[in-house]
């Protein structure tokens, strides 16, 4: 028999057996109207003899109702969409039933940023230092959906989950009705104008001109802001004359745009399309054991009954309890079942993105960071004191690692919490660890920063000017073992060149036999080929020769290019590595004097080129690197310190002591950050490794590993596996 069946007879001979379920449902309220409510629904139930029984119990507020629930002390709450986020998250609990409001939309709204039509330069990609219209602090479409979603989107960082504090620097001025608290920054009220004596401004209600859906479309058209954050109807209901009110009674909605998720603007009727989320209804949310149908069918039986045609008890109407939205909103027209009863079906992607941006539980207290060198070691400590002395939020702990591979796992056992890894590196943690990216490196000051160019360097030769075609036999200075640009992307152009043929897929002796002799840090393992290590130094006492780290000074790409200077006949470096080594840029004796124009690129059509031409000379444009983290840390709590920390040191003409982005004190190269670094870049959307490696690595995967597996060390299969970014070639 269906539950619905079952539960209609239970309710038609008000008895109760273990197939009706429920006995009672023990309804959480938090104020003294809705307890009078609640007890007025019960006596209605007892009356119409309707079952299962209602009870009320008292809580403190929505999410101590929730507490309530999962400690089993109460049943059943009504909750919004962030109450029910926090519910679901910290008490495991779910979406049953859901509220129906009459209006276009069923049961959602759209939360919508709308600009002047004149101020045709607005996107959503450009909003910092704008001014800002909000309908209210802490309410869903002016503050928790927009703030939630450039948090989330990497467009406005946080740094210790200060939130009021952030948007007060991420916007020029504001009006946020209700902000006006002890500790909050002035900034957020200063577009408020009160009431019309000019007193109670900022106040959270009707006497801040500017307060609710149609105040903060008021302040943007009368121009004391940039953008308003309001509902989808909100621009309709305030011009073409719906608004008599003589602020709005001239204008037109035609003279309005909104500001869509990918950048572009679109005319206020096309919210469907363009809004920054779409908002659930509210939903009654119970425990993960409770039968979901059984508190519908008892809900459905008390609406037919005490629904909006009622003469005595109504369920949805507070009025005659001096309140309003008591238990459920009194907008609500009927339940509805809800079908696929998890939160994050309910909530959506885009509300869902909004709420994680606002989400400070369980952040981090410390972020533990992987270092793998003496020298990572020694810049971590000072990074983490220089971050300590601007209270920068979390603080920086550094913990040892041997390898990638070793910080990787201890990431995944939630022993460290951050490592800064390459495309091939994000790989494997992500495939194999499911490790996220939290921030990226950009190496330029542009769109195009998140990405550089893997490139082989030559010297200059009038009489040896061999090309890419012609590598046989040659010295070559290799970055690292599976490391993109000094081993995957060249070693994976040469297989599909043809140059070189592995023998069932042995690709380490395939190498080995190609070039006479190499530097591949991190092949001394047992099993590969002498000749990979025949080039490397180890340290400077000879010791730790042909090691993965900077022990190795081959290692890295200053490293590689220092073996072509001294011994090799080819480097497989990044697009900077020459110029930040040569014409004294590089103080070291080695590279003192050094001069760029005494090297050149290979290029992939046989020819040479200079080594500033690497965009039209290059082996393939590859993902940046990026700092990865296990998918429990919050990632804006990552971005948001890294942010932060650049304005103080992030940039070499800052008098601050420390360097983000240079190793040159702790003597290495590219320590926990690439010193090409021009800056942290949020990830954005890209909160997945295939998300920021893209669509032509992982085809590469699938259509070219070696036996179609993948193992921890990063089999040599992976070296094709960046094949398919040859399609970026420039």
């Amino acid at each position: 028999m269906q539950s619905s069946t079952v539960w209609a007879v239970c309710i038609l001979v008000g008895t109760f057996n273990l197939a009706c379920g429920l006995k009672e449902i023990r309804w959480c309220v938090t104020s003294t109207p809705e307890m009078n409510k609640c007890n007025h629904m019960k006596e209605a139930f007892e009356s119409a003899k309707m079952h299962p029984l209602i009870s009320c119990v008292v809580a403190a507020s929505a999410l101590d109702c929730a507490k309530k629930i999962a400690n089993k002390e109460a049943d059943a709450v009504s909750l919004d969409g962030g109450n029910l986020y926090q519910a679901a998250k910290e008490h495991k609990l779910k979406p049953v039933v859901a509220e129906k409001y009459d209006q276009e939309v069923g049961t959602i709204y759209y939360a919508v940023a709308v600009v002047r039509k004149s101020d045709n330069s607005i996107t959503i990609n450009n909003l910092k230092m704008k001014r800002s219209c909000h309908t209210g602090y802490g309410r869903t479409a002016g503050w928790n959906v927009p703030i939630g979603y450039l948090i989330n989107t990497g467009k406005m960082s946080v740094i210790g989950c200060k939130i009021p504090q952030a948007v007060s620097e991420f916007f020029n001025q504001s009006c946020i009705p209700g902000a006006q608290r002890t500790g909050f920054p002035s900034s957020l009220c200063q577009l408020c104008i009160g009431d019309e004596h000019n007193k109670n401004e900022c106040a959270e209600d009707d006497d801040e001109r500017y307060y609710s859906y149609s105040g903060a479309f008021r302040c943007l058209a009368e121009q004391a802001g940039d953008i308003a954050f309001v509902k989808h109807s909100t621009v309709s209901d305030n011009t073409d004359g719906n608004n008599p009110n003589p602020w709005a009674k001239d204008l037109n909605s035609s003279d309005y745009q909104l500001l869509c998720r990918d950048g572009s603007r679109a005319e206020v009727t096309d919210w469907k399309a363009c809004h920054l989320a779409k908002v659930p209804a509210h939903a009654v949310v119970v425990r993960l054991d409770t039968d979901g149908a059984a508190i519908f069918n008892a809900l459905d039986a008390g609406q037919k009954k005490f629904g909006i045609t009622s003469t005595g008890f109504k369920m949805f109407d507070s009025a005659s309890y001096n309140s309003k939205d008591l238990l459920f909103k009194d907008s609500t027209t009927e339940f509805m079942l809800i079908k696929n009863q998890t939160y994050q079906a309910w909530l959506g992607t885009e509300y869902l993105q909004s709420l994680n941006g606002l989400d400070c539980y369980n952040m981090p207290k410390t972020l533990r960071w992987c270092t793998q060198s003496r020298g990572e070691l020694l810049k971590c400590g000072a990074m983490a004191e220089a971050f300590n002395s601007k209270d920068l939020t979390p603080p920086i702990q550094c913990v040892s690692g041997d390898n990638p591979n070793d910080c990787m796992i201890k990431i995944k056992n939630k022993d460290i919490d951050a490592v800064t890894l390459d495309a091939g590196q994000i790989y494997t943690a992500g495939k194999l660890y499911e490790l996220v990216p939290a921030a990226g490196e950009s190496y330029t000051s542009d769109n195009d920063g998140a990405s550089y160019y893997a490139v082989a360097v030559v010297k200059k030769s009038s009489h040896n000017a061999f090309t890419i075609d012609q590598l046989k036999g040659k010295k070559s200075c290799h970055t690292g073992l599976d490391r993109t640009a000094g081993w995957n992307i060249p070693i994976g152009t040469l297989i599909e060149r043809g140059e070189i043929k592995p023998d069932k897929c042995n690709i380490d002796k395939a190498v080995g036999e190609f070039f006479s002799a190499s530097c591949v840090p991190g092949a001394i393992e047992k099993g590969y080929p002498s000749s990979l290590c025949e080039l490397c130094i180890g340290d400077a006492k000879g010791k730790s020769k042909c090691v993965f780290g900077a022990e190795e000074q081959y290692s890295g790409y200053t490293g590689a290019f220092r073996c072509l200077a001294e011994v090799g006949d080819v480097a497989f470096v990044k697009h900077t590595t020459v110029i930040a080594n040569t014409d004294g840029n590089n103080l070291e004796p080695w590279a003192v004097n050094l001069k760029s124009s005494d090297y050149q690129l290979l290029c992939l059509n046989g020819v040479r080129a200079e080594v500033n031409q690497w965009r039209e000379c290059n082996l393939a444009k590859v993902p940046s690197h990026a700092v990865m983290v296990h998918p429990s840390t919050p990632i804006t709590a990552v971005f948001g310190l890294l942010d932060k920390a650049q304005d103080f040191f992030g940039n070499d003409s800052y008098p601050n002591g420390f360097k983000m982005f240079d190793s040159s004190a702790y003597n290495g190269s590219d320590l926990l950050f690439k010193d090409s670094t021009v800056r942290i870049i949020s990830v954005g959307e890209k909160t997945t490794y295939e998300d920021w490696l893209g669509k032509n690595y992982l085809e590469a995967i699938k259509r070219i590993e070696c036996s179609g597996a993948m193992i921890p060390s990063m089999m040599p299969s992976l070296f094709l596996l960046i094949l398919m970014l040859l399609s970026f070639f420039i």
